[in-house]
């Protein structure tokens, strides 16, 4: 069993940056595949950026990329997500999860096992 645990939300105007944090409980933190994903208010939660279980692999969302990145440390069990360049779009909670699987990098809600429970981020214009 994983728990994740989010923070680092807040409210930020267009053109500023974030850092959100995901910290980890569990022993085999480092072995999973991680990422982060979005929802808005009636939309479907969807797929911002992830990171194979070593580090050596990202992969992001086409609305989000070459502004945000996303960083992880085994040591302390934490996942980042660096956002920069905010736009009013970006509004939505956030969410961490883990795939147990350590082989690829996956974009898709329903291959993830493990979920926080989401923090915040509002841009505003």
């Amino acid at each position: 069993q994983v728990q994740l645990v989010e923070s680092g939300g807040g409210l930020v105007q267009a053109g500023g940056s974030l850092r959100l944090s995901c910290v980890a409980s569990g022993r085999t933190f480092s072995r999973y595949t991680m990422g982060w994903f979005r929802q808005a208010p009636g939309k479907e939660r969807e797929f911002v950026a992830a990171i194979s279980w070593s580090g050596g692999s990202t992969y992001y969302a086409g609305s989000v990329k070459g502004r945000f990145t996303i960083s992880k440390d085994n040591a302390k069990n934490t996942v980042y997500l660096q956002m920069s360049s905010l736009k009013p779009e970006d509004t939505a909670v956030y969410y961490c999860g883990a795939d147990r699987n350590p082989i690829y990098v996956r974009t898709e809600v329903g291959e993830y096992d493990y979920w926080g429970q989401g923090t915040q981020v509002t841009v505003s214009s």
